[in-house]
């Protein structure tokens, strides 16, 4: 027998425990990957989370309404049964020989009981055997009858809010996943693609807006071990990669007008991430001043057009289209570190960090695929994420996937910061506070005169394991060219 843990997972680096607020999947069900497997709420995101394996639900370990810390096993699911789930499945037969009770099929369920973020199943008819046979549920239009059309109708709650706020029918959109899921992409070509008429056509497949590329860094990657206890009185014992690092405590005298307290579990976890990315990645900040005079004069002419369609125009879209310019260039800065390989990423992913409960938290939601975005498209799904992650509202695909993260220290009235980079990724920019400074520029005649101009510094840090100084120092170049000559085609 062989069996895979189900963990409570890390819904951003100050994370340190969840609510586990319902199962989606009892005792003895079959579940594939990437099937939701139960419903967690956390300080920051309410999520469905997906099975890490398919097989059967072997145990749960945590009920629902329970609240554990991070990295805590909730159930286990039993892979061998794998073979057994998928020919039952395969065989129509034993399906539709319900009557008897060699072969019980348990009812077709419910639309919408349980959220699907990847390949769903159904029960597994063999993993139960009941002392009188269930009638067979006969197909109708709310109860598929096959598990094709089950799996057909079963899509992310994100893709059934895009479909509902574009008025599409999610039967009418040609769905890439398995057994014809539909997924975000799909759902996003459809409507690129001009909705109902796409349908239409024939033996015509909707292309998704990007290809997305195999890559590691797809599946979750494993969270941090949880923080251990003191491996030896006035020691505290820190999990990093693999490792453990002790710090010694009461090293530091307390006087009479200090004050001591316990770090949080959030705290205690955001240095468990932050050591880890240190210990990672060989980290190098280099620093380059932007004239911000081109994109001031831009923003304030477009300001009124971007608020006619509900958006607020800030100078974040026009950083995130530079940066998507340069990383084009310079793919070695989307990219990440398996082992001795490196990955380039086919999708530019910007994790847009967020400061939350009143700058007490950080949380980096995601804007996928970033580089099919208009400057509008831009801002809008920014300022979207932004007040989800405000919220507590952020959905678990929202935070998930980045290859490449922006910080705004300058939005506190920071010059600039030497950010500590994401992992896996392996950069990330912090833009500084935007202000009037007097440089030197030259004049209509080319001679050297003195200005007021809107500048702001650009800390890029990076990973020396792969991406050397030079190739750093190219990216920023470029991410200053673009913001110092941005073009008025590309609002």
């Amino acid at each position: 027998m062989s069996k895979v843990d189900v963990i409570m997972p890390q819904m951003g680096e100050s994370i340190a425990e969840g609510t586990l607020t319902r199962w989606l999947k009892g005792v003895g069900d079959a579940v594939e990957r990437d099937e939701d497997l139960f419903e967690i709420s956390t300080d920051k995101v309410d999520a469905d989370i997906p099975s890490p394996a398919a097989g059967i639900l072997a145990e749960v370990l945590v009920q629902s309404g329970e609240t554990v810390e991070v990295n805590t096993v909730v159930a286990r699911i039993e892979t061998d049964m794998t073979a057994t789930v998928g020919a039952a499945e395969a065989d129509p037969p034993a399906v539709e020989a319900a009557a008897t009770p060699e072969a019980p099929v348990p009812p077709a369920p419910a639309p919408g009981t349980a959220a699907d973020t990847g390949d769903a199943a159904p029960a597994d008819p063999g993993a139960v055997q009941p002392d009188a046979a269930p009638e067979a549920t006969p197909p109708t239009d709310a109860a598929p009858s096959s598990r094709e059309e089950r799996l057909r109708t079963r899509s992310t709650p994100l893709v059934r809010k895009i479909a509902a706020e574009h008025g599409v029918d999610i039967d009418q959109v040609p769905g890439t996943g398995s057994s014809g899921r539909v997924t975000r992409d799909d759902i996003m070509a459809f409507i690129a693609a001009g909705g109902e008429e796409a349908a239409a056509a024939p033996g015509t497949a909707v292309a998704p807006v990007s290809t997305p590329v195999p890559v590691p860094d797809e599946e979750p990657a494993p969270a941090p071990a949880p923080m251990q206890e003191p491996s030896a009185p006035g020691t505290l014992r820190v999990p990093i990669h693999g490792a453990t690092l002790d710090i010694k405590l009461g090293a530091i005298p307390i006087r009479d007008r200090d004050r001591v307290e316990e770090m949080s579990r959030v705290r205690l976890r955001t240095m468990e991430h932050m050591l880890m990315s240190k210990r990672v990645s060989a980290h190098v900040t280099s620093v380059i001043e932007v004239d911000f005079e081109r994109i001031v004069q831009l923003r304030r002419s477009m300001k009124a057009r971007f608020a006619e369609q509900g958006v607020k125009l800030t100078y974040g879209p026009f950083i995130y289209r530079a940066v998507i310019d340069a990383l084009r260039e310079y793919p070695i800065l989307n990219a990440s570190v398996d082992g001795s390989r490196i990955v380039y990423h086919g999708n530019i992913n910007l994790g847009i960090a967020v400061a939350v409960n009143d700058g007490r938290e950080l949380i980096v939601p995601v804007v996928r695929d970033a580089d099919q975005l208009s400057l509008l498209g831009l801002a809008q799904r920014a300022n979207e994420l932004a007040a989800k992650a405000r919220d507590r509202a952020l959905d678990f695909d929202d935070i998930q996937g980045g290859t490449f993260t922006i910080t705004n220290v300058g939005v506190f009235g920071n010059l600039f910061g030497t950010p500590i980079i994401n992992q896996p990724q392996v950069a990330i920019l912090g833009t500084g506070v935007i202000e009037k400074r007097p440089v030197v520029v030259q004049d209509e005649l080319g001679n050297d005169v003195i200005a007021i101009r809107h500048r702001a510094y650009f800390g890029l840090s990076y990973d020396h394991r792969v991406v050397d100084g030079a190739m750093a120092a190219f990216f920023l170049n470029r991410v200053q060219d673009v913001l110092e000559s941005f073009p008025d085609e590309s609002a």
